[in-house]
């Protein structure tokens, strides 16, 4: 008799969207506390470090930055809002094929340099040359590139 009631228990599935409560994410004050979007999550907790994506036109206005996505990391809970910190930035694919058509290069280092504050910051760089270039001057590309990222980000104290 005992068996029949954890198979009827187990059939019984518990819906999980019933416990979840909707939360609202907000921009940080670099974008004027545009609203985001939301998310669903059972406890606040839970969304801590919580990455989100959107374009740069949606929190912006401006149709010409529709290729730029824009990282918002979730790093404080305010009653239903969560309150967001700026994350990274990158461009779509897409956007970047457009760029780089036939005969021509593509270079895309990644180099990780210390700002003079003592942060360290990962920058990465899309060059696309007129023409196809050799491996020779990409490599002097890349090794200029280095060394004006470098003496940029250690002088500078806003990048």
């Amino acid at each position: 008799m005992a068996r029949r009631k954890s198979r009827r228990a187990s059939r019984r599935v518990k819906d999980k969207w019933k416990s979840k409560s909707w939360y609202t994410i907000v921009a940080s004050d670099m974008f004027n506390g545009a609203k985001v979007g939301e998310t669903p999550a059972a406890e606040p907790e839970l969304l801590l470090g919580r990455v989100s994506d959107i374009s740069l036109q949606e929190l912006a206005g401006d149709f010409s930055k529709v290729h730029v996505k824009v990282k918002l990391k979730i790093n404080a809970i305010r009653g239903g809002e969560c309150i967001t910190q700026f994350y990274g930035h990158g461009m779509t694919s897409d956007f970047i094929r457009r760029l780089t058509r036939r005969r021509r290069s593509k270079l895309e280092p990644t180099f990780d340099v210390t700002t003079k504050e003592g942060y360290k910051i990962r920058v990465k760089v899309l060059s696309v040359t007129n023409k196809r270039i050799n491996s020779s001057i990409k490599n002097s590309l890349r090794k200029k590139q280095m060394e004006i990222i470098s003496e940029t980000a250690s002088n500078s104290v806003d990048l």
